[in-house]
This record gives structure tokens, sequence and C-alpha cells, in this order.
């Protein structure tokens, strides 16, 4: 049964709650509700003008409505007087076909079945205004799983973890990851929803920690040119109750029909969902990439999958599950789920054979595999191709696919209008 949360604001010592949602651009957006309000918000939810925020709507729409789950609600640890709601959006008594938790909601409905899903969200501890990291002897060429200059950041990253224990998140690792200044954190994987809720959560709550602490947490994918990005790999299965539908010990490497049928659909479509996995102008500096300080960008350009090898952009590390490692940080929570769930589901539906895996190291001999879909170079190419693919359509539904591109085509010709520093020093005197 849904939580009554005028009985959990007084069991709980709630004084405000934070009725929140995610926009298509992957903001964060919300009101701060008193406690005493509450119970109206929870029946009607919380008024908005969708237009101030990046959703594709205009002044004149009517308000827009964000519903709390209370099945969502989060007390912040380090601010235990607060609750935070993950919301649904509403407008004229109807969903918003386009907003993010409402489109991974319908997906996950045509499913049929539970797509469960762990994540490995990693991000950078830099300065105030993002120039370099944050820990300036954090120096070794080498840097992944560098202990002292985790331990130096021990008080930042163990309040995360503190908080992740106390939310019942169950966390079991935490680590510098490849590049100067960069963490990851783990923690238990779960249903899609639940696990894009908690990664909304997890980035507002990293954010706000480090902050603190006089530190900034960003999960920009390719802050520093000369650094590892930070992706934010997701590892996915199926699930019929308690049936991993993936799982067959028969199967080549332990998984199922179904579970390379999956892999199938995510193989034809990621060039037409990578609008969604790798949302802004800096995440083709991630994925197309230069050898980086440490000697490996740990990211694919190529769309392949392998067995337990990390040069792939699909691995397949155990039976009955696989690591989808083309996401990046900037990717928005519920529509990297989304968008993993909806080619997946192509694939069920069409019976997509994902072809014979490659074990070869693709960072040293790739350039020998000719026959292999590249990724977009750019987001112009992969707002192209997610709004021309007929399977993104189907899936997403035309509404969703129309708002995206056109907010996202807006946001390149934002970029394309800006005037580089590059540009001058090369063609001033062109």
């Amino acid at each position: 049964m849904a939580i009554d949360l005028q009985e959990a604001a007084r069991d709980r010592g709630i004084k405000y709650f934070l009725i929140s949602y995610t926009d298509l651009f992957g903001a964060q957006r919300a009101k701060l509700v008193p406690a005493g309000a509450i119970g109206d918000m929870q029946k009607a939810g919380a008024g908005f003008a969708g237009f101030a925020t990046w959703l594709d709507m205009s002044p004149s729409d009517s308000d827009l409505f964000a519903k709390p789950d209370p099945n969502s609600l989060i007390q912040l640890p380090w601010k235990p007087e607060v609750g935070w709601l993950a919301s649904d959006l509403w407008m004229d008594g109807k969903e918003v076909e386009h907003a993010p938790r409402n489109t991974l909601k319908r997906l996950i409905a045509r499913s049929g079945h539970e797509m469960k899903s762990g994540i490995e969200p990693e991000m950078f501890l830099v300065n105030a205004d993002g120039t370099q990291i944050s820990d300036l002897s954090d120096t070794a060429e080498k840097p992944c799983y560098d202990q002292q200059a985790l331990m130096r950041r021990y008080d930042v990253i163990t309040e995360i973890c503190d908080a992740m224990v106390q939310l019942g998140w169950k966390p079991y690792q935490n680590d510098h990851e490849d590049a100067n200044g960069q963490f990851e954190m783990n923690w238990n994987y779960g249903p899609a929803l639940q696990t894009a809720d908690q990664h909304a959560f997890y980035k507002f709550m990293a954010r706000s920690i480090a902050e603190k602490h006089g530190l900034r947490a960003t999960f920009m994918p390719k802050p520093f040119v000369n650094l590892t990005g930070s992706g934010c790999h997701a590892h996915v299965s199926l699930w019929d109750g308690k049936t991993n539908l993936f799982e067959d010990p028969a199967g080549e490497l332990g998984v199922s029909e179904l579970g390379y049928h999956f892999i199938g659909g995510l193989m034809h479509n990621t060039d037409a969902i990578c609008a969604l996995t790798n949302p802004t102008v800096n995440s083709y500096k991630r994925i197309n990439a230069p050898r980086t300080a440490s000697g490996a960008t740990w990211a694919p350009n190529s769309i392949t999958y392998t067995g337990n090898n990390r040069t792939h952009m699909i691995r397949i590390p155990d039976a009955g599950r696989f690591e989808f490692r083309l996401g990046d940080g900037a990717a928005n929570p519920y529509l990297l789920q989304a968008a993993i769930l909806a080619a997946g589901l192509d694939g069920i539906e069409n019976k997509r054979d994902p072809g014979k895996r490659l074990d070869i190291n693709m960072y040293t001999d790739g350039h020998t595999v000719t026959d292999c879909k590249k990724l977009p170079l750019n987001l112009l190419d992969a707002i192209r191709t997610f709004e021309s693919s007929p399977a993104t359509k189907a899936m997403f539904g035309e509404e969703f696919v129309a708002a995206y591109a056109k907010l996202k085509t807006v946001e390149w010709n934002n970029y394309a209008r800006h005037l580089t520093q590059w540009e001058r020093d090369n063609t001033l005197d062109c």
C-alpha cells in the first residue's frame, strides 16, 4: 500500500518535502513543501510552469503537476527533517507522455517482465569552478585504485557511503577510478524504476555532500581532455518473478536465447539510442577519445559485444547478465534505463541476432574489424539517428521522440553558435 505522507511526516520527524522531478535534460526540479501541506500535494501534486524547465512546453500551457510517488520517499541523510520524493508529471488530467519517469514506467508496463539493473556512476571531485581536480597530490600516471588518493577523500566518500547504508541501498564498494580525481561508488542492483530513482537521488546526494566539504562533484562525461571520462555502466538482467530470464546453463556464456535477442536489440539500436545514453556535446569527447594519460579510454567507439572483456560496448562477465558500457555520467537516470529496455524489447519482439561475439582487444585490434557499426561522432549525428529511427518511435512514442529531438537540436544549435579559442587559433589567418 502507498505510504501516507502526512503520517510519515509525523512518524519520522519530517518538516519539509522536496517534490522532485527530472526533466528531459536530466536537471532535477523541485518545490519545498511544508509537512502540513503534503496531504493535498500527495493527492493533486505540486504545480509548476513546465516551459520554465527542459520540457517541450510553452508559456501558454496549463499548469504542470508533479504527483509524488510516496513509495520513493527518502529522508535526506545529511538533513533528515527533509524528505525527497520522485514524481510523475501530469497536465490537464493526463500523464505527460514525454516526461522521463513516465516514459520509463510506460516501457516497464509494456515489457511484461521486470528489468533489473545496477549502475556504476563515475564522478570527479573538483574545485568550485571545475577547472581542476580538488586533490592536487593526485598525480599518479596510473591512479586507478590509488589507496592514498582514496583515503585523502575518505571524509566525503564515507559520508556518501554511510548515507547509502542508512537508506538500505546495500553499498558494497567505493574506489578511486582510472582518472586522477575520479571516483566510483556501487550499491546493490534492483528493479529499473527503483534504480533510476536511486540514481537521480545519488547524484543530488553526492553533489550536496561534496559541497558540504567545500568540493564539487561533477558527472560531466569528459571534464579533462587528457584524463579518462566518466561513464555510467549498467549491469542488466530480465526477470519473471524469481526467475532470471537471461540465465541458461546450456547457453553460450550462460546466457539464454532471450538474453541474446535482448543484446541483439541493443546492437541493432545503439546508434539510435545514443542521444539518450550520451546526451551532451561533451559526451562524444569520451566515446571518441584518443588514448588518455592512464593508457586507455575505457569507453567504446564501436557497436560490439564480447565475453569478459572491457574493450567492447557490451560485456558478458557472468552467466545471466551483461554490462552495457556506453552510457556516461550525463545520462538522465530514467532515460538511461528506458533506452536499454526499449532497445532490448525491440530485440526480443523481432528476435534480433547479435551476431558472433568478438573476443579481441578492440583498443589495439579494433581497426581489423570492418563490418561493425560505429557510434555517432557527435551529438547532432546522434539526434538525427534517434529522430529518424522507426524503432525509437515505436518504443518511445512519437511525442517523446519529437520533444526530445526538438530540445536537443536547440542545444546543439546553441553550442554551434559558440566561438571557441581553437577556431581563433587555427583560422584567424586563413
